[in-house]
C-alpha cells in the first residue's frame, strides 16, 4: 500500500509539470517561438553532458545535471526572470527563495531538502559543480540567440557588454568556450544584433 509520501512525491510531479507553461524571452534555435523553462533544463542538462570536455576543474557530472534539472523549478511559483531585465532582478531572489520553500517543501523531508540543498548550491554559484553548470547554463541561450538571429537580443536591445558580463563563469571554467563567445559577440555587434 503506497504511504503519504508518495502522494507528496506525485503533487510535487503534478507542480513541476507547470514548468512546461513558463515561457522564457530566448527563442528557440530556430525563432519559431520561445523556449519554456522544461525545454530549457533539459537542454541545459545536455549542454553540460556535451561541453564536460571542456571543464577546465574536475566535476560531479551528475551533481551538475541534477543541478540543470532543478535550477529553474522555482520558476512555476516565481516565474522567469529576463537576465538582462535589471528592474525584475530587484525582486528575483526574494520570489524565488519563497518558491524554493514552497516547491521543495511539497516533497517528504530528506529528499525535500536534497533537492533545494543543490538548487541553493547552483544559485551561490562556489562549488566548481555550480560554477560550471552556471557556465553551461549561460551558454546555452547563448547558443540560442546566435541560432535565432539574436532575436531576443533585438527585441530587448541588448548590448554586447551585458553578454561578455553574464559570460564570465564561461570565462573561468571553459576557456576555450569563452573564445567563441567572444568571436560570436563581436559578429554579432558588427552585424547589429548587439548594441
Amino acid at each position: 500500500m503506497l504511504d503519504n509520501n508518495f502522494y507528496k512525491r506525485l503533487l510535487f510531479l503534478q507542480e513541476t509539470d507547470k514548468a512546461k507553461e513558463v515561457f522564457r524571452q530566448n527563442y528557440l534555435a530556430d525563432g519559431t517561438r520561445r523556449e519554456n523553462d522544461a525545454e530549457h533544463m533539459w537542454h541545459f542538462a545536455l549542454t553540460a553532458m556535451t561541453l564536460y570536455p571542456y571543464a577546465k576543474k574536475k566535476v560531479d557530472l551528475d551533481r551538475v545535471i541534477k543541478m540543470a534539472i532543478l535550477h529553474d523549478i522555482i520558476e512555476v511559483y516565481s516565474g522567469d526572470t529576463y537576465a538582462y531585465d535589471e528592474e525584475a532582478k530587484k525582486s528575483q531572489h526574494a520570489r524565488e527563495m519563497e518558491a524554493c520553500e514552497k516547491i521543495f517543501g511539497l516533497l517528504p523531508g530528506d529528499q525535500g531538502e536534497e533537492m533545494k540543498a543543490l538548487f541553493l548550491e547552483f544559485e551561490a554559484m562556489e562549488t566548481d559543480d555550480a560554477l560550471f553548470a552556471a557556465a553551461c547554463d549561460r551558454f546555452q541561450p547563448f547558443m540560442l540567440n546566435l541560432s535565432s538571429g539574436g532575436k531576443s537580443w533585438l527585441e530587448h536591445e541588448v548590448y554586447a557588454d551585458q553578454i561578455i558580463e553574464r559570460m564570465q563563469p564561461i570565462r573561468t571554467e571553459m576557456p576555450e568556450v569563452f573564445e567563441y563567445i567572444e568571436t560570436n559577440i563581436a559578429e554579432a555587434k558588427a552585424k547589429g544584433l548587439l548594441k
